[in-house]
C-alpha cells in the first residue's frame, strides 16, 4: 500500500527528488544560493586559483595530493609565500606520499616566508596499515569565501589545454556561496589530524552570503573499512539516471558490485558512456584492472571511449542533464575504499549543460572501444588483465 508521503515523493521535480535522496542516504545537507565556475585544463584552472591567492587578505587554506616540479610549482609557492610575508595567514597540506617530489628549496622559501607546511601521514611516522591510505583531496580556500576544487595537481603535467601528451586534460570548479563552509570542513578535518591549532582569530567565520542559484551537496570520503559515503554518492547517481549517464575518470577499476549497477543502468535504458584515457596513461597497471570490465560493460550496452590526445585525469560524472558530480574521486578501489576524497553534488541544469559540452567536445577527441573488436583483443592483453586482478582493491 503506497502512503500519501510516498505519493508526493513520487510527483517531486527530478532534480528535488534526487536532492532529498542524496540528504537522507549521506546525511549532509545541500545549500542553496552558490555560484560555480567549470574550469577547464590548466590555461583556464591556474590563473584563477593564482589570482584568488594573491588577492588573500585574511586566509589561505590550502591542500593536494601531488606538488610536484616545474615552474607552476614555483609559481604557487611564490604566491603563497608573499601573502604570508604580507601578514595572511596561509597554510599548505600536501600528501606525504603524493608530493615526496617537491623541491626542497621551495618547502624552505615557504617556511621562511611563513607558510605553515604540514604533511598528511608521513610514511616514517605511521603505521603500514595508515600508509596505504592517503589524502587525495584537492581543496583551495581563500578568505572563507571563495573555494575551488576538482582533479588537478600542482605540477608542469597539468599546465596548458589538453594540446598534446605533455598537457594533462582535467577539471577544476571554482565555488562561491554557502557550499565553500563545506569545503573548508573537508581541510579541516585533515588539517586537525596533523596540528595542534585547528583554528586561530585570523578565521572570522563569517556568514556565507547567496552568489548565485546553484544547489550543491559537499560529500566527503574518508579513508575506512567498509561502506562509506563516496560509495552511497556514485550508487544513488547511478541507479537515479533514467534517460543518460555520462562518466569521465583517469583511473577507471571499481569492483564487480559497480559494475553492476553500471550494467543495470543501461539494460533499463540509460545511455551510460564512460570516457577514460587512452594510450596516454600515468597508471598502465590501473587501466589494466579496469580493462577486465570492457568486455562486460560492453555487451550491456555500455559506450566506452578512450581519449587520444593526452592523460584524461578529470573527475566528472553527470546524469539526465540535472545534475553532477565534480571533484577529486576516481571510479577506482583506491578512491572508493582507502583515500580521503571530496565531491561536489550539484543539482543545476545550466552547470551541468557545460560540463555535458565539455564531455561532448571530449568525446570528438577520443576513439570508441568496438565490442566486436574488443572480444578479439590480443591474449598478451587478456593476460595483462589477469594479473593485474589480485590487486585491484589496492588501484
Amino acid at each position: 500500500m503506497r502512503t500519501a508521503e510516498g505519493e508526493e515523493a513520487r510527483h517531486l521535480p527530478p532534480a528535488e527528488a534526487l536532492r532529498r535522496r542524496l540528504e537522507r542516504l549521506i546525511g549532509a545537507p545541500a545549500t542553496e544560493g552558490n555560484a560555480l565556475v567549470p574550469l577547464r585544463n590548466g590555461d583556464e584552472i591556474f590563473p584563477a586559483m593564482l589570482s584568488a591567492v594573491r588577492a588573500a587578505r585574511h586566509t589561505v587554506d590550502m591542500m593536494t595530493f601531488v606538488y610536484w616540479r616545474g615552474e607552476i610549482a614555483r609559481e604557487f609557492a611564490e604566491a603563497l609565500s608573499e601573502r604570508a610575508r604580507a601578514g595572511v595567514r596561509v597554510r599548505l597540506l600536501l600528501d606525504a606520499f603524493g608530493s615526496r617530489p617537491i623541491e626542497k628549496d621551495l618547502l624552505r622559501e615557504m617556511d621562511e616566508a611563513g607558510v605553515q607546511v604540514s604533511w598528511f601521514r608521513k610514511p616514517l611516522w605511521i603505521s603500514p596499515f595508515k600508509q596505504n591510505h592517503r589524502c587525495h583531496r584537492k581543496v583551495l580556500l581563500v578568505d572563507e569565501q571563495v573555494a575551488f576544487t576538482g582533479g588537478v595537481g600542482i605540477a608542469e603535467e597539468w599546465c596548458g589545454d589538453a594540446r598534446d601528451r605533455h598537457e594533462w586534460r582535467d577539471t577544476h570548479v571554482e565555488l562561491r556561496g554557502p557550499a565553500v563552509d563545506g569545503l573548508a570542513a573537508a581541510f579541516a578535518q585533515n588539517w586537525a589530524e596533523c596540528c595542534a591549532e585547528l583554528f586561530d582569530g585570523r578565521d572570522r567565520f563569517t556568514e556565507q552570503p547567496p552568489a548565485g542559484d546553484c544547489v550543491v551537496q559537499v560529500v566527503r570520503g574518508s579513508a575506512s573499512i567498509g561502506w562509506q559515503d563516496m560509495q552511497t554518492l556514485l550508487r544513488v547517481i547511478i541507479e537515479t539516471a533514467e534517460k543518460r549517464l555520462r562518466l569521465a575518470t583517469a583511473y577507471f577499476a571499481p569492483d564487480a558490485y559497480f559494475i553492476g549497477l553500471l550494467c543495470a543502468a543501461a539494460r533499463r535504458g540509460v545511455d551510460v558512456e564512460i570516457l577514460l584515457p587512452g594510450r596516454y596513461t600515468d597508471k598502465r597497471v590501473c587501466q589494466l584492472a579496469g580493462q577486465n570490465h570492457y568486455e562486460e560493460l560492453l555487451a550491456c550496452g555500455v559506450r566506452i571511449w578512450q581519449y587520444q590526445p593526452t592523460m584524461m585525469h578529470a573527475k566528472i560524472i553527470t546524469v539526465d542533464g540535472i545534475a553532477s558530480l565534480v571533484g577529486s574521486t576516481n571510479i577506482n578501489r583506491r578512491s572508493l575504499d582507502h583515500d580521503e576524497e571530496v565531491m561536489l553534488a550539484v543539482l543545476d541544469e545550466a552547470f551541468t549543460a557545460r560540463l555535458d559540452a565539455h564531455f561532448d567536445e571530449d568525446v570528438t577527441r577520443s576513439e570508441p572501444v568496438c565490442p566486436r573488436r574488443w572480444r578479439t583483443r590480443p591474449p598478451l592483453q587478456r593476460a595483462g588483465e589477469l594479473l593485474v586482478a589480485p590487486i585491484r582493491r589496492f588501484l
